[in-house]
């Protein structure tokens, strides 16, 4: 493209387009690229040139255009953020060090940097979506241009990076036409011979109904007139990777496709998309669960339209999509097509609350790791959309629940969550939500979220609140436990004890933190009378103290019985399990001496353990013997809140015995929202399959929580 051809594009649909900066842009990024080539033996320049050419045909203002062509000479010129600032104005260089700093994230990396980078890349394009822009026609002109890429791992890694991260970006913002193209390429270089196999044959389909089409345009055109309907009717082909999709998430042969060739029909006002409706589903029979309304319900990123399936003229199964002008304009362009954005004005409409919720995501991860794994599930799903009391729109992702529907509203309702009411009844919290449902969050200023929450939770935003709060609570209280060790244990020797004298055994332990430290005592990672005595070497124990010390101390030698279920302890002393927490192998456990009788094993987080904690002197390193417990089963317990159906007490006790495991005891006591509290007793070998258990008690519909007593 000519400097002149560029120009004359951008003041086509913007008339105060600066042409005279769209001119130097053009002039300074060919100077200072004029030494580079591209791997396709292409001068340099010609890349930043194709990605604004990209971009004006999404009509975008002349600073992205001119940020477009010098987008890579801050990173690969003698240029700096400074010169293009002086030359160009302060918007266009700020574009141009985002797009940089796009540019230096290598999502491709090892998976912790990957998550790492794209924290940032988040980060960037939220400051302004622009850059976001830029950065996806910079993707599209390397995918098309991939193929000069001469080592085959990086053009797979390259696709891969572009179908994981790029293709949803681009869908998110609307960009609907740049995102089949994105995805075409990726899907070209990721299964080369899927691609060709589809390729070839919509060529032939193409060819062989390529007046099928015609005809079937020509007989909706004259629908149309004949209900004086002015319209627009085109045919346009699927994308191989849409079919391929389709084909791989259906189970369906390439024949089952039936909407191989879909038609628009673009008309002038709302009113008459539905007329268009009418007359397509009078005159052409409907197939079943094809309708979709996105004029009603639009899609998270602005996308509007009808959708349905019919058999049409010449007896075809066909898609018809039905949208105005203003839809299709937002359906091809996305973000672009806001005139608001045009204006310079930067406003947060509903399309770009995502982007927002990736933040909030971002802010509350307890690592990069689990961000990338939850937005990469946020921005690949399907989503319902529900109603509030007062009518307001959420969207969700498919199968989410009201726990997900109330952090959706706000924080502070999920977080006081106690039960839900859909469509006007009372429901458990793991009903699944449905498309139209009316969704009322009952509350209470007392609750707290539970662990078992993140079970019921589809959302990234939903699960990472609660396991922010479950997280924060039990560092809290593993802390102050960790705390009471060492203050009671040196009050105990007439000593005191100040937290500073932690800070020397941090690198011993890798902790970063003196808290992190006490956290990790408190909930039994790190040995507290191992630090407490290399700490005060000079406190000896005596007495019972010492007793236990030394008893301790023989887990090293011969005293040792190799026969009991539990490894560390003395042979002959009388050994039993915590009736509070039933402890199974595979749990972590401590022993608790009980003076001149025997020791009890609990589990590392049973509740009753925290009565000992003025009496650390009694804990035991203990661990289980697995050559011996590997064929034992030890009694577990477990609460369930079912539902008062006829089946579902049946049904519970099924799934018990389909996994083969004894249930020796059930108690229930009847509440009186429609749901009963269970708690049954069962025999299992290890933690593992008591685990398995849970998660398929948990699949059970008529159950609405389940969970582990262990108190």
């Amino acid at each position: 493209m000519r400097q002149y051809e560029l120009v004359e594009r951008v003041k086509s649909y913007d008339v105060d387009a600066d042409e005279e900066a769209l001119n130097r842009a053009y002039v300074f990024a060919m100077k200072m690229h004029t030494a580079q080539m591209r791997e396709s033996g292409d001068p340099y320049f010609s890349h930043p040139l194709e990605v604004a050419a990209i971009l004006t045909q999404y009509r975008l203002d002349s600073a992205t255009i001119i940020a477009a062509l010098l987008h890579d000479t801050v990173e690969d010129t003698p240029a700096s953020y400074t010169d293009i600032k002086e030359l160009f104005g302060e918007d266009v260089a700020n574009l141009v060090r985002g797009v940089t700093k796009l540019s230096k994230v290598q999502i491709h990396s090892e998976e912790s940097k990957q998550a790492e980078n794209f924290q940032k890349l988040v980060l960037a394009i939220s400051t302004d979506i622009r850059v976001l822009l830029i950065k996806l026609a910079d993707r599209l002109h390397n995918m098309r241009t991939l193929s000069f890429c001469k080592k085959p791992e990086k053009r797979q890694r390259i696709a891969k990076e572009t179908m994981e991260i790029y293709v949803p970006l681009a869908e998110r913002i609307g960009m609907q036409a740049l995102k089949d193209e994105l995805e075409d390429y990726a899907f070209q270089t990721l299964y080369p011979e899927a691609y060709k196999s589809i390729e070839s044959r919509l060529h032939f389909l193409n060819e062989q109904g390529r007046q099928d089409v015609e005809k079937v345009i020509a007989q909706l055109q004259k629908d149309m007139a004949e209900n004086d309907i002015q319209s627009e009717i085109t045919g346009r082909e699927k994308r191989p990777y849409s079919i391929w999709r389709k084909m791989q998430k259906q189970n369906i042969s390439f024949e089952q496709v039936c909407d191989v060739i879909a038609f628009r029909i673009i008309v002038d006002s709302i009113a008459q998309c539905y007329q268009v409706l009418g007359i397509i589903h009078t005159k052409y029979p409907m197939i079943p669960g094809r309708y979709k309304d996105y004029i009603s319900t639009p899609k998270p990123n602005g996308y509007r339209s009808l959708h349905t399936g019919v058999i049409g003229p010449l007896n075809r199964r066909i898609e018809v999509q039905i949208r105005t002008k203003e839809m299709h304009e937002v359906a091809e362009y996305g973000v672009a097509a806001h005139w608001e954005y045009k204006q310079g004005i930067h406003k947060e409409g509903k399309q770009y609350r995502w982007l927002r919720d990736l933040l909030d995501l971002m802010n509350h991860s307890s690592s990069p790791n689990e961000f990338l794994e939850h937005t990469k599930i946020a921005m690949y799903q399907d989503q319902v959309f529900c109603f509030s009391p007062k009518g307001d729109l959420i969207t969700l992702p498919r199968g989410a629940g009201p726990l997900d529907f109330a952090y959706a509203v706000h924080s502070r309702v999920g977080d006081t969550c106690v039960g839900v009411k859909i469509n006007g009844k009372i429901k458990p919290l793991r009903t699944i939500l449905e498309n139209g449902d009316q969704v009322e969050i009952l509350t209470n200023k007392n609750q707290t979220p539970s662990p078992e929450w993140e079970h019921l939770a589809v959302t990234a935003k939903a699960k990472a609140s609660i396991r922010r709060f479950v997280r924060t609570q039990l560092y809290e209280k593993n802390m102050a436990l960790g705390r009471d060790y060492f203050s009671n244990t040196a009050k105990e020797y007439g000593i005191s004890f100040n937290e500073k004298e932690l800070q020397p055994f941090l690198a011993q332990y890798k902790q970063t933190s003196v808290n992190d430290f006490l956290a990790a005592v408190g909930a039994g990672l790190i040995p507290f009378r191992e630090v407490f005595n290399q700490m005060h070497p000079e406190c000896v124990p005596s007495g019972f103290k010492r007793a236990m010390s030394l008893f301790k101390k023989s887990k090293s030698d011969s005293q040792l019985d190799k026969k009991m279920p539990v490894t560390g302890l003395i042979s002959g002393i009388a050994l039993k399990f915590g009736k509070c927490c039933h402890p199974v192998p595979g749990d972590s456990i401590v022993g608790i001496v009980n003076t001149g009788k025997d020791v009890t094993i609990h589990t590392s987080d049973c509740p009753t353990l925290n009565q000992y904690q003025d009496e650390p002197e009694r804990w035991l390193d203990v661990d289980w013997n697995m050559d011996i417990v590997k064929d034992k089963v030890l009694p577990v317990k477990i609460k369930v809140v079912l539902e008062d159906k006829p089946s579902a007490l049946t049904g519970m006790t099924n799934i018990v015995a389909a996994q083969n495991i004894p249930l020796t005891n059930l108690t229930t006591k009847t509440r009186s929202n429609g749901f009963s509290d269970i708690v049954i007793e069962v025999e299992v070998k290890d933690n593992n399959q008591l685990d398995i258990l849970l998660q398929a008690l948990r699949a059970f519909p008529h159950i609405a929580t389940v969970h582990r007593l262990k108190a």
